[in-house]
């Protein structure tokens, strides 16, 4: 396993000595003749984008150490809970009250869980990417062997959705696994779930807050959010408790009952046949312990990551805070 992973390492960080760019890959003609066939595009033109589309060294870099599988929860919290960050997103709640609050009606999602997925992913939209979203897929999808097929979608899903959208795939910019937009969405998510929320005729997450904030909201509601649910709760553990239970990943799997009899039980009164997983944290005082609720695995589907999950609602609800003071 040690001389595999070895080999994979050096292979990523070897230059693309064999092709001047992506057209001379090997994968390149399967790619070009897929969209050709399956979705009607010009050879000429898919040919002449891969020929642009640069190989990038630091994107591979970047992929293979996510902060999710790096750091521990005291240390990824303080990249997302700050000051300014909570400042910002007071201010960028009270600039689009109005749409924020059209889009808690009509999707039932409320303002501050919007407004804190904007801000854990841009800043409000200060930082949304400097990567070509063109080099980033490419890349990733001809380049990185263990998600290439993933990556390869969502380069298809990519042209698509420059096509639909009448949008140049030579300009648009993004983070260095091609999401794009105030709200960070891949192609294929931005195809699914993306909304023309002003009524102009386009659906422009990129540079339109009104919009990115309506395919927010949809997203959300498309995930089955439960409206005026509880998201996470602390939890306290017996010396006796079932350990295994934090192994069993994001999706709630045993009802509140269940998770008590482990030795796992929440400080609040809950049904107990409401289901949750169990939730384990390294915090700056030692362990932390919760119960993630149905609301809170939909936020992980945003990100499979119950500590993005949690700085999502952590932020939203200092933000919330904040802004009725």
């Amino acid at each position: 396993m040690r001389k595999a992973l070895m080999s994979l390492a050096l292979l990523l960080s070897l230059p693309a000595a064999s092709w001047a760019n992506y057209l001379d890959h090997e994968q390149a003609k399967p790619f070009t003749d897929r969209m050709v066939s399956e979705h009607g595009f010009e050879r000429s033109r898919v040919e002449a984008l891969l020929a642009q589309a640069e190989r990038k060294q630091s994107i591979l870099d970047a992929i293979a150490r996510p902060a999710e599988r790096t750091l521990e929860w005291k240390d990824y919290r303080r990249i997302f809970i700050q000051e300014s960050r909570i400042e910002q997103g007071v201010e960028f709640w009270r600039e689009h009250r109005d749409t924020l609050e059209r889009a808690h009606k009509e999707y039932g999602v409320p303002p501050q869980i919007i407004v804190a997925i904007i801000g854990v992913e841009t800043r409000y939209g200060r930082h949304k990417g400097n990567y070509r979203v063109l080099d980033a897929l490419a890349t990733l999808g001809f380049d990185y062997p263990p998600r290439s097929k993933f990556f390869g979608k969502q380069l298809e899903e990519y042209l698509l959705m420059t096509r639909e959208q009448s949008l140049d795939p030579l300009d648009l910019k993004g983070s260095y696994a091609g999401a794009m937009g105030f709200g960070q969405f891949i192609p294929s998510s931005y195809r699914s779930f993306a909304v023309d929320f002003d009524g102009d005729g386009v659906a422009d997450i990129v540079n339109n807050p009104v919009d990115a904030i309506g395919s927010v909201a949809n997203y959300f509601a498309r995930h089955h959010w439960r409206q005026g649910e509880a998201v996470v709760l602390a939890a306290d553990v017996a010396k006796q408790h079932d350990a295994e239970v934090f192994e069993a990943g994001l999706k709630p799997k045993w009802s509140v009952a269940q998770l008590a009899d482990k030795g796992v039980r929440s400080y609040a009164q809950l049904d107990g046949d409401a289901m949750a997983s169990a939730i384990r944290f390294i915090g700056d005082e030692g362990e932390e312990h919760w119960l993630g609720l149905h609301n809170f695995y939909v936020i992980t589907r945003y990100n499979h990551s119950s500590m993005y999950a949690m700085a999502v609602y952590q932020l939203s609800q200092l933000v919330a805070q904040r802004y009725t003071q």
